[in-house]
């Protein structure tokens, strides 16, 4: 048992999330072509404009459910909403925000704008803490547009109209995925603005327009549009119900800063954090880099209820980078 620990810690953990990335990528983006379901609320972007996509993002299915009227939420309509949001909840519980750094697609695209702007030596743009937490609580406007634009769909409040129909997914209607996912099967009808009427017509300008966004930030910034995610707030709304922690041991931490250089997203609280326990803030995605670059035995470790299944060790750093840690000069092997 412990030779299969010892063979885990010292692993390249970035290899094996590669590989994970790239079996999800292919089953959430062409399982489809082979009758491949993995699931309706999937809390990844498996964008359902792709009509080759092996699963469903819970974010569409949020917007549609949440579109109905006060007496629906009482009704067996209420109730299959509430079953959704239940087996979303069960999946989210497993693997918490894993989901992010694992399995969705468009972490994936951006990892590999990552490599490109690095293939090419182009330094990436780095945000000071006001302009990281401002960039931030985008994602929660998102969200909020998510769910209060379908309920005023469907409810009029103080004899205000309802609003159109036309936004009944208002944030799928903005997103870059309801551009890109198509895209990535061949199907570029999703490139192009709707002139249907003037709300169909703003709707899809501002998806074209999010999607150069997402291109351009994705390149300039490790992991952009997770910093906007919606689903990345939805996520952390359930996060302290999942089994899956990342766990930090403040009185072994010595600072070195590892942890927070070689986040994508650039968490400073990995480092600076030294009273939480769950270190699975917000903005993490739990792509356990941290956990790879810490050199202090058993300061981060990833624990799936209460159980070690990844702990930070000096041999699996050593295994894992070369250079002076002090100085932060070290690199992957």
């Amino acid at each position: 048992m412990n030779s299969f620990k010892n063979i885990i810690n010292r692993g390249n953990i970035s290899r094996f999330r590669l590989i994970i990335q790239i079996i999800s990528f292919a089953i959430l983006v062409y399982g489809g072509m082979f009758g491949i379901t993995v699931s309706q609320n999937l809390p990844a972007f498996a964008c359902p404009y792709n009509n080759y996509s092996g699963a469903t993002c819970y974010i569409l299915a949020l917007q549609h459910g949440i579109s109905m009227s006060w007496a629906d939420f009482v009704s067996f309509r209420g109730l299959g909403f509430a079953t959704g949001l239940f087996s979303f909840i069960l999946l989210f519980i497993f693997l918490n925000k894993a989901w992010c750094g694992f399995i969705c697609p468009f972490g994936l695209i951006q990892d590999l704008l990552t490599k490109l702007r690095a293939s090419l030596g182009i330094p990436f743009i780095h945000f000071n803490e006001k302009k990281f937490k401002r960039i931030g609580y985008l994602k929660y406007v998102f969200l909020a547009i998510a769910i209060i634009i379908p309920i005023f769909i469907a409810n009029s409040f103080f004899g205000a109209p309802k609003i159109s129909h036309d936004m009944a997914a208002p944030f799928c209607q903005m997103c870059p995925g309801r551009v890109i996912a198509p895209a990535l099967v061949g199907d570029m009808s999703q490139f192009n603005i709707d002139f249907s009427n003037p709300t169909t017509m703003f709707m899809s300008g501002i998806g074209i327009v999010f999607t150069v966004f997402f291109l351009v930030g994705s390149f300039m910034k490790k992991r952009f549009f997770c910093l906007v995610c919606p689903m990345s707030a939805l996520q952390f709304i359930f996060s302290k119900l999942s089994l899956l922690r990342l766990i930090k041991d403040s009185d072994k931490c010595t600072s070195c800063g590892n942890c927070s250089r070689v986040c994508d997203i650039g968490i400073k609280e990995i480092e600076t954090d030294l009273l939480s326990k769950n270190l699975v803030t917000e903005n993490c995605m739990l792509c356990m880099n941290c956990v790879a670059a810490c050199p202090e035995q058993d300061c981060l470790t990833i624990k799936f209820a209460g159980i070690k299944i990844l702990e930070s060790t000096e041999e699996g750093f050593s295994k894992r980078y070369t250079g002076d840690v002090k100085s932060g000069t070290f690199k992957k092997k």
